[in-house]
């Protein structure tokens, strides 16, 4: 299955009422709203407060960047499952260099530029190496993983002396009036990977990648650079949320904590592929699955305190919900495929009777120079 492309599948026929439109595009937004209200109704005290939004806000901003750390490499056809692993290792080593003595500006020019490693690694194993991307970042995790273990000792790293920086700690407690500042940087993250997703080539390149590699090859567009540049760029914003993660727990890093993001992450980034711009990753699709896991799941851990199970069952089965859709859309847009094969070519060409009625146009012979139908998409979404 792959979400990447630009589909058709998910978006109405032609001739659709306008209202199944933009619930088929806008769907994900009505959840939301509609989520909103239900659990402002039944929880009125809890919910609809200020402060749970703030709360909510600065807890989950984190998770908005993993998410759309992962949502880009799925953008080039491809998956990074070391992120969740990233994540920890980079919220350990921010707080453990600044142990060091190590400048906390430096520490986070360090663990960017650790991160942006680690991308390229996942990217030449998988380009290079022909090592499935499933595969190829499911072992860096692991190792990764090891790593962090390995200079943690497996045990809790604590500053109980107060040698870090204050102004690291600063950057997860400002805040922009009654918005914190995590989410503003969050939000700045999804604004910008928006812009180059949808308005400039780079994006437009990364879609057709995604798409179908062979045809964009064809076509002109160096698939193996973009997809190095889809990768590094998502161990690059691990590494962001790392560092915004180990400033939030003011001193505090443990070796285990990370892995839980991954799951999260990915439904995420498969809701976020099915709204907005249905049939393939996007920025702002990312953002919404992020806020709907986000306020269902706080509003039944109001309705039922003290039941801890509801977050990994909701975060499962919302999942499994996404890939559903996607796959029954991809069912859907290959059946269409073979009904348009099975077509007369007089029908497809969509022939007409001359002006004298004396039949059908002649069908203009086919070109030996013509590209690939693949390609000429390809082109087509490029243009």
């Amino acid at each position: 299955m792959n979400t990447s492309l630009k589909s058709t599948a998910l978006e109405p026929p032609k001739g659709s009422p306008w209202y199944r439109k933009i619930f088929t595009v806008y769907g994900m937004v009505v959840l939301t709203g509609a989520l909103v209200i239900i659990f402002t109704v039944a929880a009125p005290t809890t919910f609809a407060t200020l402060l749970n939004f703030q709360l909510l806000a600065s807890s989950k901003s984190v998770l908005l960047i993993l998410a759309l750390a992962v949502a880009l490499p799925m953008v080039a056809g491809k998956i990074d499952l070391s992120i969740g692993y990233g994540v920890g290792l980079w919220q350990v080593m921010a707080l453990l260099w600044q142990l060091q003595g190590i400048d906390y500006r430096l520490v986070i020019l360090m663990c960017v530029a650790g991160g942006a490693i680690i991308g390229l690694v996942n990217a030449l194993l998988i380009e290079l190496a022909q090592v499935d991307a499933f595969i190829a970042t499911l072992a860096t995790a692991q190792v990764i993983y090891a790593i962090t273990y390995w200079v943690t000792g497996g045990r809790q790293v604590t500053d109980n002396t107060g040698v870090r920086a204050s102004a690291f700690d600063s950057l997860s407690t400002w805040s922009l009036g009654p918005i914190p500042g995590t989410f503003i940087i969050a939000l700045l993250v999804a604004a910008l990977i928006w812009v180059v997703l949808e308005y400039l080539p780079m994006g437009r390149y990364l879609y057709a990648v995604g798409a179908n590699p062979r045809a964009a090859e064809l076509t002109g567009v160096h698939r193996r650079k973009y997809i190095v540049g889809a990768m590094v760029a998502s161990g690059v914003l691990t590494a962001v949320a790392g560092i915004l993660l180990s400033s939030r727990q003011a001193g505090v890093a443990q070796a285990n904590i990370g892995p839980e993001y991954l799951l999260p992450a990915l439904a995420a980034a498969f809701l976020g592929s099915t709204t907005i711009r249905p049939g393939r990753v996007n920025a702002l699709g990312t953002v919404l699955g992020v806020a709907i896991a986000t306020i269902g799941i706080s509003g039944l851990q109001q309705l039922l305190p003290g039941q801890f199970f509801l977050e990994p069952l909701f975060n499962g089965l919302t999942l499994v919900a996404a890939i559903t859709i996607a796959s029954l859309a991809s069912r859907r847009r290959l059946g269409r495929a073979d009904t348009v094969a099975k077509m007369p070519p007089s029908t497809i060409s969509g022939d007409q009777p001359s002006p004298g009625g004396a039949g059908p146009a002649t069908p203009a012979p086919v070109r030996p120079d013509a590209r690939p139908a693949a390609s000429a998409t390809v082109t087509k979404s490029l243009e």
